[in-house]
């Protein structure tokens, strides 16, 4: 009898021992943040802040983006923006392209970005570069992006405040 008392402390005390060892092992483990490239193609549309010589700015851009963590990457974007230009003036057509920071603020969702590089015109004989700098914020889910930006121009008359609007995927 004392033997399988001692049989049965032992193996209650063995599965408690498997039990906690398990229980601890699942508190200490971390979620795995896979780390990769996400792709993503855009429309803009901007509001040029001299309305003087601008009317308004379409545009089209890619952006590359590389996820550092869950709520922070590394971003490149380039692509095509229209200025139309008022009092029949030839319109000026550029080449952004930057490269910048992404950081998630609220709910994995909602971001702030930052970005610099040059603007590189490529319309109408226009042989004038610009260095630029645009901040911004905006929602991001798994596909779709929509993001407003202030960008500005060093060497252009004016500046735009724009819409993204943007499908997104992981490479």
């Amino acid at each position: 009898m004392k033997s399988t008392r001692n049989i049965q402390m032992t193996f209650i005390v063995a599965i408690s021992l498997l039990l906690a060892n398990h229980v601890n092992a699942q508190k200490t483990e971390e979620p795995n943040y896979d780390q990769g490239f996400r792709l993503g193609f855009g429309i803009n549309a901007g509001v040029p802040t001299d309305e003087d010589v601008y009317n308004y700015a379409l545009g089209a851009d890619a952006r590359l983006q590389y996820d550092l963590s869950k709520k922070t990457s590394l971003i490149l974007t380039t692509g095509f923006t229209n200025l139309f230009i008022s009092n029949d003036r030839k319109d000026l057509g550029i080449i952004p392209v930057k490269a910048g920071f992404k950081a998630f603020v609220w709910e994995d969702q909602f971001y702030v970005l930052g970005e610099v590089g040059g603007a590189f015109a490529v319309t109408n004989g226009v042989n004038q570069h610009t260095y630029l700098f645009a901040p911004g914020i905006g929602y991001a889910s798994k596909y779709i992006d929509v993001s407003v930006r202030y960008e500005g121009y060093t060497e252009y008359d004016t500046n735009q405040i724009a819409l993204r609007l943007a499908y997104g995927f992981k490479l």
